[in-house]
């Protein structure tokens, strides 16, 4: 979900995609012969499992695409998500792209024209037939960008949720058990502040801090909760038992020295490579994490487990692949999603740290795959998905962030900070008609 920087501008981007080269024809048809570019947009790292996976995936597309050579340009999540509408509304779209999904991002997009419809090319390849209801839920949006009903607009190929890493050398040096409850997870955190240690490694800059405000919340919340405020089911208070306890409880943690108070401008990025380093016992992020984990931690032992006490949890499908309205080559984009669907390609991913879709789960060895697998199947089985924060309205992730650095900070009350969250988001349901 959130993985490389560069911090390159938009105008780079363009100037360099400009000097793309690709032979011109009709997006839906292959050209007569002469070679072709696929332009091909994503912003996994190399060692992540969905990394490992398509690079397996451009090899097996070139394989079998004679004359067609992808062109492949890892981004930013923060530059995608910064720039995309401008970006896919020029000349300079990429002919395939991986995207945040949600009403804000994808469901926003679809609104405003910029994504291909890919409801006859999921009927024709069976891509409906891999996915679970609950998986096709962001890939459908309506007319007005809300996901969950409509037409196709992306395809996710793996999934993804919100989990605990924790370093196991420093759970034992504490002398502190796995917690099994919220009340034994607190507990947790509290032997490590009294020995001098803030046990919670927290990215308050980016994505991590806001989602730990969610599972706080998730923990007072249903389903009928999460289905007002994410596919508008209903009225959200935001001064009701959710989000009050979560804003209450993120703002005591602060004040106990469980989240660290320089936390506020830390990205996710540093946040991740401090708990590699060993700083943190304690990280709340995506199964996005795992595989980089399972490659960079040398010096410790670590391991994982679902937030305690929690029926729900953030999570979803993965990010999708998109194609966007203005592609060049969109049958070369389809057959290069169709190969990412293969069931060896999902092996590959579910046995390197992902969580595949599609996979053969006899052919997933490796016991800490198995171990994120069976935890996201415990989720998804019991309808324990509630999407991400940042979903319901445009612009809302930002909102997010100033929400949380300000409970980090201490600039806000948690009262006012909730006023400043519920704000925007009901704006946007205005916006809708809602």
């Amino acid at each position: 979900m959130f993985k490389v920087r560069t911090g390159a501008v938009v105008a780079a981007v363009l100037l360099a995609l400009a000097a793309c080269g690709g032979a011109e024809q009709t997006p839906d048809q292959p050209a007569a012969a002469g070679p072709r570019v696929l332009k091909l947009w994503h912003y996994e790292g190399a060692d992540s499992a969905m990394g490992k996976a398509w690079a397996e995936s451009i090899k097996q597309f070139e394989a079998s695409h004679p004359g067609v050579t992808v062109k492949l340009e890892e981004k930013a999540f923060e530059q995608i998500r910064q720039s995309a509408g401008m970006i896919l509304n020029s000349d300079e779209a990429p002919d395939v792209m991986e995207y945040n999904k949600g009403n804000a991002t994808a469901g926003l997009l679809s609104k405003q024209g910029l994504l291909t419809d890919l409801s006859p090319e999921v009927t024709k390849r069976g891509w409906d037939k891999l996915l679970s209801p609950s998986l096709q839920t962001t890939a459908k949006y309506d007319e007005r960008g809300v996901m969950g009903a409509g037409k196709w607009f992306g395809i996710p190929n793996y999934a993804e949720y919100v989990l605990v890493y924790y370093n196991k050398d420093l759970f034992e040096k504490e002398g502190i058990e796995v917690p099994t409850t919220f009340d034994e997870f607190t507990a947790a955190m509290e032997t490590f502040a009294k020995a001098g240690t803030t046990p919670l490694a927290v990215g308050g800059a980016e994505y991590q801090a806001q989602q730990l405000l969610y599972q706080l919340a998730l923990s007072k919340a249903q389903r009928p909760w999460v289905d007002a405020l994410q596919l508008y089911k209903g009225k959200v208070d935001f001064k009701g038992p959710e989000f009050t306890y979560a804003a209450d409880t993120f703002a005591d943690w602060v004040k106990k020295g469980y989240i660290g108070k320089d936390s506020a401008a830390i990205k996710a990025e540093d946040m991740g490579v401090s708990f590699i380093g060993g700083k943190y016992p304690i990280l709340v992020s995506g199964s996005w994490w795992y595989g980089r984990f399972a490659t960079e931690i040398k010096d410790f032992e670590w391991g994982s487990f679902l937030w305690p006490g929690n029926t729900m949890s953030a999570g979803s499908s993965g990010n999708i692949w998109v194609v966007p309205e203005n592609a060049k080559n969109k049958d070369l984009a389809y057959d290069f999603i169709d190969i990412t669907m293969r069931k060896d390609i999902q092996n590959l991913l579910g046995n390197s740290g992902g969580i595949p879709v599609a996979a053969d789960p006899a052919a997933i060895t490796d016991p800490k795959s198995k171990e994120l697998i069976e935890n996201f199947n415990r989720l998804s089985t019991s309808d324990g998905l509630a999407f991400y924060p940042d979903w319901p309205a445009p612009g809302y992730y930002d909102v997010l962030v100033s929400g949380v650095q300000n409970l980090i900070n201490g600039t806000k009350t948690p009262d006012q900070v909730l006023d400043e969250i519920a704000g925007p988001y009901n704006e946007n349901l205005a916006d809708i008609g809602n």
